[in-house]
């Protein structure tokens, strides 16, 4: 990574943004006064909103920290129904219409109505972009897509870094084409949304894993790598670094911490032993999205539709309502493929672990000879 970006942190760990209420500012400011890069997530939330967490984080905080934001989707092109077919794009509104009644039983069940799926497709993308430029912070990232030169370029006269997600080589390239300073490479263990540049149903579940990912991304740009997905532990930060990332994006492993905004249930749910597995799903959105397999998941997820975010809309009441009501089987229970994993620590201390992990494998390493164990 270049020089004035790595001095932004001083340990090679970045706290992945989690939207949805997780990656509130006392844990970027917790995570970044560790010597980690904390961030916000703006997705979800409005300009005003997000403007006001980045007062707050600054409040807690003098040292360096991001901002991540959801690029606007696409209309549905044809082909964007259940089954990818190329039908016409209205079919994309019947099959959400489908799914819509298919869960009107769970909303009968918890005492609600679904959401309105025409509820906007931007997430305020541009106001938020303006409250950027005028506010500036040190690094913003993107997520689902590769912002356009433009976007980049008014960031970077801003004084901000950019990152992006990218899944596949072909994608970390477009990004590099977008001038951004790092990629942000996403294994398919990672938890949460899969930051894929277009939504297309044939792929699902055609994920690279993360190692194999890395080494794709290293031969494809020239920029740095910033490595994602199922990272818990130290040891395996090393992995990536000895794999040519210049750090590691963990959020599965910050969802659980004191300072974490998940809820209770959530915490609690990545290491019990009712959870045995993930799985990505459309079921609460409509985009492919790794979550801990319960009721929601199994009995909705082979039927939903790749349509995100009407998905996403049509389902808040219901995943709120889960909450409320204190029921786990009902709430998109986002985690990595390393959740058993987690450790319930204050956010600094977990920073100060695995740095002290990370220490340790580097160490183990450099014992062995050169020509390699055995000899």
């Amino acid at each position: 990574m270049s020089s004035a970006l790595t001095d932004l942190f001083p340990h090679p760990i970045v706290q992945a943004p989690m939207a949805g209420g997780v990656s509130v500012p006392r844990l970027a400011a917790a995570v970044s006064e560790a010597g980690g890069l904390g961030f916000l997530a703006a997705g979800y939330k409005t300009a005003d909103g997000m403007y006001q967490e980045i007062k707050q984080l600054r409040s807690l905080t003098g040292r360096p920290f991001g901002v991540n934001l959801f690029l606007p989707q696409p209309e549905h092109p044809a082909g964007t129904g259940s089954t990818g077919a190329a039908d016409a794009a209205p079919s994309c509104a019947a099959a959400v219409d489908v799914y819509a009644h298919q869960l009107s039983g769970e909303a009968a069940w918890y005492g609600t109505e679904l959401g309105d799926p025409e509820s906007g497709r931007d997430d305020g993308f541009e106001a938020k972009l303006a409250v950027l430029l005028d506010n500036p912070v040190p690094v913003v990232s993107f997520h689902f897509g590769a912002p356009s030169r433009e976007v980049v370029d008014s960031l970077h006269r801003a004084g901000t870094f950019v990152l992006v997600t990218a899944t596949t080589a072909e994608e970390a390239r477009a990004v590099e084409r977008a001038g951004a300073d790092a990629v942000i490479a996403q294994g398919v263990e990672a938890g949460g949304h899969q930051g894929t540049h277009r939504d297309v149903p044939e792929t699902d579940g055609t994920g690279l894993g993360l190692l194999s990912l890395v080494a794709q991304v290293r031969e494809a740009v020239g920029i740095p790598v910033v490595a994602a997905g199922g990272i818990m532990r130290g040891c395996q930060i090393a992995a990536v670094l000895a794999a040519g990332a210049s750090a590691a994006q963990l959020g599965t492993a910050f969802l659980a911490t004191h300072e974490s905004g998940a809820h209770a249930l959530h915490k609690r749910a990545l290491t019990n032993p009712l959870f045995v597995r993930t799985e990505l799903t459309r079921a609460f959105s409509g985009r492919p999205a790794r979550g801990l397999v319960n009721r929601f998941l199994r009995e909705h997820g082979p039927y939903a539709p790749a349509a995100y975010p009407e998905v996403h809309h049509l389902t808040a009441p219901l995943r709120k309502a889960a909450a409320e009501a204190g029921d786990a089987q009902g709430m998109a229970l986002w985690a990595g493929q390393g959740h058993r994993m987690a450790r319930e620590l204050p956010a600094g201390q977990l920073v100060e672990v695995l740095a002290g992990e990370l220490a340790a494998a580097r160490t183990a390493l450099s014992s062995f000879p050169a020509g390699g164990a055995g000899r």
